[in-house]
């Protein structure tokens, strides 16, 4: 295989002139004009040899790589400091065919019917993986590197989707950038190349799975990567897949699995394919995944980069939506949380969004700047949180000294019962309430059962109307005292802002405030849940998805109780019977201001 080096600009000027240099003002890095002429930017790709073998074929696995640069980086002896991005999508994914996605529609605890393994047709691109970046941080005296992770495009081995060389193989490419491992020219070669031009200073960024890279990258402590930015990444996939021991689909993909995203992103050398598919998806995803119970196991445990945090290092600007139902707030907060107790410096930022919304362009240009270019522009110095606020732009986030709000207490509510109608959610405990029952049906959707004036497939409760805005910030909790009539049963909570505003133009922040979902079955823990004694009482408590809102005056918070979420869980045959203790259920709310805030929001005139 031929190295494929494009060079557009090859002769140096025969005039005396400066050497171009990144330029800087205000802490930021700018535009120079000599590096923004994309037809002089020299472009190539290559390939970076790894320690793992992961498609089993005897040989170490080597990554796909491109490289974009000005070209004052061959001719003027510039070294720069590289942006890099990696993913599994940028040459190609499987179509979405009919079984595709894991069938919903049986009991819980029964193996589902066998779906389809499409095949992806791969788009071999070369020299230019992708074009993603490259306009914006190349003329502002950035290169821009982009490769395939195993098993995907032009690179060897197998997706493992969060297995350890989804990890070694960024480091594998940042040891190259750094000058301490080897990249050729071919596939299979020995023609050697290096990155004379780097400075061995590397920030990593991307959104969704391409902003999982990153993380994964730093979890290794690889010497180098300076800066991460990752953008609603996935940092556990047993919380993108499951939730408190529950099999829960992520929001837009019902039926998706860990498995299914395998065959999504399996784009690498088809005569390679069977094979991996073997040893992979259909032995170590099968035995591990476990979509019967959704249990807490090894498999998942290993897929989790909470806990492989220790040797990280690399400065963090984590960035996620509150409103994500894809990649849902938690998997950013849990791992910013973790990097503040670590001492890296960490900025946060969130917007009310759904899935992906980078920071600002200023903010993360002010973070690359301080960590990859070295200039003392004072970024740590900045606001550690930074949340967009409900009707603001997302350039105009508002700036916070910690998440959740400081001023933020637990405050604890109670339920007072009027099924199934709607009951009362307020600040004292009510005597005497027994128990309601509501009945699963997954026909009815979430939405249409917070609309609903009476249903006997949720339990309703609502605050009274805010009488002043009532900001939220932080994890809502909820303890329910439930039995079921059926060994397994799934349970759904949502918190929901009314009344609902069914409007067309209506923003998700006008109805959804936060949800969660969790297996009654994991009542003590998510490692092993065991089968229900149909009538008996169990009591479970489980956070929901982390949120920062301001609820506004005219509004009531309710909460909604119900079983089998349509557009998240399995769908079992409806009938299953879920009675709530009402007096031993309660539910803990982050209040900015405590208990004082909502008592006057309350009772305000």
């Amino acid at each position: 295989m031929i190295f494929n080096l494009l060079i557009v600009f090859c002769a140096v000027p025969a005039f005396a002139q400066q050497n171009a240099v990144p330029v800087f003002e205000n802490g930021e890095a700018q535009e120079v004009k000599a590096f923004k002429d994309a037809g002089k930017w020299i472009r190539h790709d290559l390939w970076v040899e790894t320690d793992f073998d992961s498609d089993a074929d005897g040989k170490m696995d080597r990554m796909h790589v491109d490289v974009t640069r000005p070209y004052q980086t061959e001719y003027e002896g510039l070294k720069l400091p590289v942006i890099y991005i990696s993913s599994p999508y940028f040459t190609g994914v499987a179509p979405d065919v009919p079984g595709l996605f894991w069938e919903v529609r049986h009991e819980l605890g029964n193996p589902p019917k066998e779906r389809a393994h499409p095949e992806v047709k791969t788009i071999y691109k070369r020299p230019f993986i992708s074009d993603s970046h490259i306009r914006e941080w190349v003329p502002r005296g950035y290169i821009v590197v982009h490769s395939s992770s195993p098993g995907t495009g032009l690179s060897q081995g197998a997706p493992t989707v969060g297995g350890e060389n989804e990890s070694l193989a960024p480091k594998a490419v940042i040891d190259w950038l750094c000058g301490r491992r080897e990249g050729y020219t071919s596939i299979d070669g020995n023609e050697k190349v290096e990155a004379f031009w780097s400075t061995g200073k590397v920030g990593m960024t991307g959104t969704s799975y391409n902003g999982t890279i990153p993380l994964a990258a730093a979890t290794t402590g690889v010497e180098g990567l300076e800066a991460i930015i990752p953008i609603a990444p996935n940092t556990s996939y047993y919380h993108y897949y499951r939730s408190n021991g529950l099999v829960r689909s992520p929001g837009g993909y019902l039926g998706e699995d860990i498995d299914v995203l395998y065959d999504f992103i399996h784009s690498g050398d088809t005569a390679m394919r069977a094979s991996n598919n073997a040893r992979i998806r259909d032995k170590e995803m099968k035995n591990g995944m476990d979509r019967e119970s959704g249990d807490l196991n090894d498999f998942w445990f290993g897929r989790d980069y909470l806990y492989q945090m220790g040797p990280m290092k690399a400065a963090l600007l984590m960035s996620h939506g509150f409103n994500d139902w894809n990649v849902m707030p938690e998997h950013s907060y849990r791992i910013y949380k973790k990097a503040v107790e670590m001492g890296i410096p960490s900025q946060l930022y969130y917007h009310q969004d759904g899935h992906g919304g980078p920071p600002p362009f200023s903010m993360m240009n002010r973070w690359f700047t301080r960590y990859l270019h070295g200039v003392e522009n004072g970024v740590e110095n900045d606001a550690k949180v930074w949340i967009v606020r409900e009707n603001d732009k997302h350039d105009k986030p508002t700036p916070y000294t910690a998440y959740p709000n400081p001023e933020a207490s637990a405050v604890e509510f109670y339920l007072k019962g009027k099924a199934p109608a709607v009951g009362e959610l307020n600040l004292v405990s009510y005597a005497n309430q027994g128990t309601e029952t509501l009945v699963d049906n997954f026909s009815f959707n979430g939405a249409s059962l917070a609309q609903a004036e009476i249903s006997n497939q949720r339990l309703m409760f609502v605050s009274p109307e805010l009488k002043e805005d009532l900001h939220l910030s932080g994890t809502a909790e909820i303890t329910i005292r439930l039995a079921s009539s059926k060994p397994a049963a799934n349970l759904s909570v949502w918190l929901v802002s009314l009344p609902w505003n069914s409007a067309k133009n209506a923003k998700i922040t006008d109805n959804i405030i936060t949800r969660g979902w969790a297996d009654p079955q994991n009542h003590s823990s998510l490692r092993k849940g065991k089968p229900l004694k149909p009538g008996k009482f169990y009591t479970i408590s489980f956070p929901l998805q982390p949120d920062d809102q301001i609820i506004p005056i005219g509004q009531k918070i309710g909460l909604m109780i119900f079983s089998s979420d349509k557009e998240f869980t399995i769908w079992p045959d409806p009938g299953t019977e879920l009675t709530i203790d009402l007096e031993k259920t309660t539910l803990e709310l982050p209040i900015v201001g405590g208990k004082e805030a909502i008592i006057r929001s309350f009772t305000k005139p």
